[in-house]
């Protein structure tokens, strides 16, 4: 199954593009990993920015395919269940998956509206930033528990 994160922004901390970049590498060997950036919306107007946002993330969207969005009003998940919610998709014919990460203000209705799932990293408030960095480690050590292989370092 392909994984196609979605997020809004770039990266602007060079240590967080780091771990971005380490974890791809590392991903790399388990199959598809995508990213797309979407624009930021001007943050002078919360609200706005928050609809413009979600607007430009749902025309990104394919009918059909299983959306999972970043929130943390959503479920926790450790590392084997997360290992196991993937393998289930992938077992079911799933071709790929996109996960979304919001902005900085949060993600739009229209969002929560299109999720198949809410996916909590932490009840903290995190920089998206961070969310996107801590999504693609995630991803990279559910590949691995789903391979049996070690995961803890």
């Amino acid at each position: 199954m392909k994984t196609r994160v979605i997020a809004v922004g770039k990266v602007r901390e060079p240590y967080i593009s780091a771990a971005l970049d380490d974890f791809r590498k590392r991903h790399a060997r388990y199959g598809g990993l995508e990213e797309i950036e979407v624009a930021a919306a001007p943050g002078s107007d919360p609200p706005r920015a928050m609809r413009e946002e979600g607007e430009r993330i749902v025309r990104m969207l394919v009918g059909g395919e299983p959306v999972w969005l970043l929130d943390r009003s959503g479920a926790a998940l450790s590392s084997v269940e997360l290992s196991e919610k993937l393998q289930r998709l992938a077992d079911q014919g799933t071709t790929r998956l996109t996960l979304v990460v919001a902005g900085t203000h949060g993600a739009d209705p229209v969002l929560f509206d299109r999720a198949d799932f809410v996916w909590s990293l932490s009840s903290l408030t995190l920089l998206h930033e961070w969310a996107r960095a801590l999504v693609v480690e995630q991803l990279y050590r559910a590949a691995k528990i789903a391979r049996n292989e070690p995961y803890h370092h």
